[in-house]
């Protein structure tokens, strides 16, 4: 139903309550009519019964109003022919498209801001971060920082930062550094790393491959194997897998060809 014939309805309604006898009169006087013959119609139409109610309360009837309710009765039935036409129409299901798989543009820049994660803080899930990160509490996720990454704390997944110091850490999972890598004493990763230099002073069970040198301490236990460039390897280090510097200037299995 049209705004127009709710109007026509309301005002028809408000005459009944508002002026019971005087709208009952008018529509009695609209409706008091001659006897309709066979050669004449109806004198009285609808249009004339809600004019003669807007008369009883005052308001002029004019036929802008009367054009503007067949404007609205139209628009409702075209409306209404519209829903329809939807309604037997099957629904259609739209699949956006397939990414392309293109890689993520992460900044180049590495800010100088400094996160830290505190003692009594425990963090569920990866960690990214344009800066660097100080962890003095726990992780349980991946880290990816582009500066550099100080953890006195523990991780239980991989590591990937500029530079690496573990101190008094333990590390379940590979640590990634485009940098060095420095596992202080009383430190202990079990995972690979990768680096392009490194310091250990701990205990790792994992493969450590560097494309720089390796320097062990006298402190440190390495259950894996060994890839550098070059090794320094102190008294009183144990080292249990192979030792390659497979990244030197100088191939031992190119020099001793036959």
């Amino acid at each position: 139903m049209g705004f127009f014939q709710e109007l026509k309805e309301d005002l028809s309604q408000a005459v009944n309550e508002l002026v019971p006898e005087e709208g009952e009169a008018a529509v009695a006087e609209a409706q008091t009519v001659e006897p309709a013959t066979e050669e004449s119609e109806p004198s009285l139409s609808e249009e004339d019964i809600f004019a003669a109610a807007e008369a009883s309360m005052g308001i002029e009837h004019t036929d802008d109003v009367t054009e503007m309710i067949a404007a609205s009765e139209e628009m409702d039935k075209a409306l209404n022919e519209y829903n329809a036409v939807l309604e037997s129409t099957p629904a259609r299901v739209i699949t956006p498209p397939k990414s392309k798989g293109e890689p993520k543009v992460e900044p180049d820049f590495v800010s100088d801001e400094v996160a830290t994660i505190t003692k009594m803080m425990t963090v569920n899930g990866d960690i990214l971060s344009s800066g660097s990160l100080d962890l003095i509490g726990a992780v349980n996720g991946n880290i990816k920082v582009k500066g550099k990454l100080n953890v006195t704390g523990s991780i239980v997944g991989n590591s990937e930062a500029a530079e690496v110091y573990a101190q008094d850490a333990t590390i379940a999972g590979d640590v990634t550094s485009t940098g060095s890598v420095k596992v202080g004493s009383n430190t202990v990763i079990r995972g690979n790393i990768f680096a392009t230099s490194a310091v250990i002073a701990g205990a790792v069970k994992g493969d450590i491959d560097v494309h720089g040198p390796v320097i062990l301490d006298s402190t440190a236990i390495v259950m894996g194997n060994i890839k550098s460039k070059a090794v320094q390897i102190n008294n009183g280090a144990a080292i249990e897998g192979m030792c390659s510097q497979c990244y030197a200037d100088v191939s031992p299995s190119n020099f001793f060809k036959d």
